[in-house]
């Protein structure tokens, strides 16, 4: 496999992993015959599917999990839509190299028929492949050492380690032996070439590192593919590092703590109270505030719904984990960890915990439409809220309302919402992403 598909596998791997429960798992690890015990850990398993690849070789690796599978047993379209493209990789490699002329099927083959990552293949590079290697390839500059290298070689004094802070946890507590309470916080951490979890130890260095800025790391330890940044550690700001979106996720992932995820059709069906899930984002309300049973104060809640292949549910967020909606949109694809399932009058709904994390895997794609505006939410002086049907789903939209008022003929100001109401119902196309309205045009009809 190429670079860029063995980047592609680690992450589907990863994701395959994420979708089994504690006892698949459990059971998977039992097969994995190749990894030593001590390092069969229930505990990472972004750091496990790392384990794997190194253990058995990419596509070894392929070969093993497929088989594992029907085992545990998880045979579901969840797992074969992640895995199935790089069974047949390696399949359509095996047939290209049976057809070189004069070649020898038995030669540069490892056990079932699969190649061995020395030999080539006939096939053509997929155009995202090529799109994307320039920078997935780009070499690190000489000054410093990829994390990817890091965790293969062990720390290196005085070497330079640089990357992208993608996730910071909150400042936690541990005990030294003479019975002394110390402070400690944890980043996720990458470069173009590898995630790393690092613990930092000194709360004083709290405000130090920012989630989304790119430092350097002088003078590290490496404990169990852990950096540990202590008190001899130099560091520095530095300018953005482009890091892979797959690797950006892997980061997360180090440092949220995450309880099984569940399709939303299973956790409708499941016992369990935490869970994680992974979907699109249908619709977000505003964000309110509630007043607390027994208290004086106000909190305040914000609902959205959730949308996968199996289902919609509805999550809420209390506090401040209302924040981590921020910049999030409807049509963005999300992860949403450790949230504590709550079932009322025979409906299911998420709520948010003290550790619910929102990760944003993807945002929503630009799409052209045509929509038949049905009806009006809100209409302001700067922005309004349409009820608008595209192919039999209604969704709300929010627009500008100068771009509307010019579209339509519709002095803007006063009754500007009436005037409105007078022209529905009416046909537009529109350029759209998630549930804003970029562009819009009145449909010829009109």
């Amino acid at each position: 496999m190429s670079p860029i598909l063995q980047t592609k596998w680690k992450s589907a791997l990863i994701n395959i992993i994420e979708e089994l429960s504690e006892l698949q798992y459990k059971k998977m690890l039992e097969y994995l015959e190749k990894i030593p015990k001590s390092k069969k850990t229930p505990k990472n398993r972004v750091q496990m599917a790392q384990l794997i690849i190194e253990h058995h070789g990419v596509e070894e690796s392929v070969r093993v999990i497929r088989s594992i599978m029907p085992e545990i047993p998880r045979n579901d379209s969840a797992i074969k839509d992640l895995l199935q493209p790089f069974v047949d990789k390696l399949e359509n490699k095996t047939t290209g190299m049976k057809r070189k002329a004069g070649a020898d099927p038995k030669s540069g083959f490892e056990k079932n028929n699969i190649v061995s990552d020395s030999e080539s293949s006939d096939e053509e590079p997929e155009a995202d492949d090529a799109e994307t290697r320039s920078n997935e390839e780009k070499k690190v500059p000489a000054w410093r050492t990829s994390i990817k290298h890091l965790k293969i070689s062990g720390e290196e004094p005085g070497k330079l380690i640089a990357g992208k802070v993608v996730q910071k946890s909150g400042l936690r507590t541990y005990e030294t032996k003479k019975k002394e309470k110390k402070f400690f916080f944890l980043l996720g951490v990458a470069d173009e070439t590898d995630s790393i979890k690092v613990m930092v130890y000194g709360k004083e260095r709290f405000r130090e590192f920012v989630e989304g800025r790119s430092y350097t790391f002088r003078n590290v330890i490496i404990d169990e593919n852990v950096m540990k940044v202590t008190q001899k550690t130099k560091t520095s700001k530095m300018s953005p590092l482009i890091v892979p979106k797959d690797l950006e996720l892997e980061a997360q992932m180090l440092v949220c703590k995450q309880s099984p995820l569940f399709s939303i059709e299973q956790i409708r069906t499941s016992e369990e109270t935490f869970v994680s899930v992974k979907g699109t984002v249908t619709e977000i309300n505003r964000c309110c505030q509630v007043k607390v049973k027994n208290k004086r104060r106000k909190i305040k809640v914000l609902k959205f719904e959730l949308k996968d292949e199996t289902g919609r549910i509805e999550v809420t967020l209390w506090g401040e984990d209302t924040a981590q909606l921020r910049g999030t949109s409807v049509g963005d694809f999300v992860r949403v960890i450790n949230v504590k399932t709550r079932s009322y009058n025979n409906t299911m709904s998420l709520n948010s915990t003290d550790s619910t994390r929102i990760l944003k895997v993807q945002k929503a794609a630009v799409q052209d439409v045509t929509m038949l505006v049905i009806g009006i939410v809100k209409a302001g002086r700067t922005s309004t809220e349409l009820e608008a049907d595209i192919s039999g789903e209604v969704t709300t939209f929010t627009v500008s309302s100068s771009l509307l008022a010019k579209v339509f003929g519709v002095r803007l100001g006063g009754d500007f919402e009436d005037r409105l109401l007078d022209i529905l119902p009416f046909s537009a196309e529109a350029t759209i992403q998630g549930n804003q309205i970029q562009n819009l045009e009145a449909s010829k009809e009109m």
